[in-house]
């Protein structure tokens, strides 16, 4: 099982967690082996509670505006998610991070992603820009059951 909790506030990112869900069906009703994608959201309003299964996080970015060199790099709007992780032993929990953003901000694309990897020490999966494509769906998916399936 492939366990995604993220958080989404303009619908893209749960639209891509959606079509994850989806693939995931589909690849298992091809082959047993492979496994189903299980979606959490999390929200403002969320209960915290401990993960007894081990995940992955897509955050998409919102950072606070600046000029992207020396200011705007920090994390808007996404902090529950973040703040989700850090409950109890969620972190130890988390097998990594998928991040999703606009590549028009250049460098700062994914970059609240990079920022959870690097805090939560785990790797940076996979990106995708704003509510990815099918082959963006196609390829997380199968890195992702490469991780769950060793």
């Amino acid at each position: 099982m492939i366990r995604l909790l993220y958080f989404s506030i303009s619908g893209n990112t749960r639209a891509f967690a959606k079509h994850m869900e989806t693939y995931g069906k589909e690849q298992h009703a091809q082959n047993v082996d492979m496994p189903l994608v299980e979606i959490k959201e999390i929200t403002d309003d969320s209960m915290f509670e401990a993960e007894e299964k081990d995940f992955f996080a897509c955050v998409p970015t919102y950072l606070d505006g600046g000029n992207g060199l020396d200011s705007g790099t920090n994390e808007i709007m996404t902090n529950t998610l973040g703040e989700y992780i850090e409950f109890g032993d969620n972190a130890q929990r988390c097998l990594g991070i998928i991040g999703s953003g606009n590549k028009n901000f250049n460098w700062q694309y994914c970059l609240t992603g990079k920022q959870y990897a690097e805090k939560f020490n785990v790797s940076f999966v996979a990106d995708y820009e704003l509510r990815g494509t099918p082959s963006d769906v196609e390829r997380i998916y199968n890195l992702l059951a490469e991780v769950v399936t060793k």
